[in-house]
């Protein structure tokens, strides 16, 4: 039996003839396709917007928990602090997303530009490190009973009778 290598069917003939050249492919031009190199300005502006889609995550849930910081008011144990952490947070969130304006703008493959880019991304990584150590401090002092009731301080009952 022998199969068409063009159609896929069988036939009944003994013989199997080798399929044609134009079936296979050519070694030598799989390897004489060139590999378009690294472009490094599009990476570094591919990367400068998936930094600022994660800026806008946590300004999403700093957003969150300031309202509920503002919504439980003074009554809250650490009101001051966890307001003003999560003010500043947002704030440096806001000036680095505009700095990731600024670097995504620029074009590295200039001389002019790379040392701009260096420096302001130094300044954003500087920037990024407070904002987390912020967030650290945040969610250890923060947000751990939201997902209970609140209780009035002026309530004398402890928090589990009934």
């Amino acid at each position: 039996m022998e199969m068409d290598t063009v159609s896929g069917a069988v036939s009944g003939k003994t013989n199997v003839n080798p399929p044609t050249k134009d079936a296979l492919p050519d070694a030598d031009e799989e390897k004489s396709t060139p590999i378009k190199p690294l472009d490094a300005n599009r990476y570094a502006t591919k990367k400068t917007i998936a930094q600022g889609m994660l800026d806008i995550a946590l300004l999403t849930a700093n957003a969150s928990q300031l309202k509920y910081i503002l919504q439980v008011g003074p009554r809250h144990e650490f009101y001051t602090l966890m307001l003003g952490l999560i003010s500043t947070s947002m704030i440096l969130q806001v000036l680095v997303g505009i700095m990731f304006l600024f670097i995504g703008a620029l074009n590295i493959n200039k001389d002019k530009d790379k040392r701009r880019a260096v420096i302001l991304n130094d300044i954003i990584l500087i920037m990024v490190f407070i904002i987390s150590v912020t967030n650290v401090v945040i969610a250890g002092f923060g947000i751990d009973n939201a997902s209970r009731p609140l209780r009035l301080l002026s309530d004398e009952r402890g928090p589990y009778s009934r």
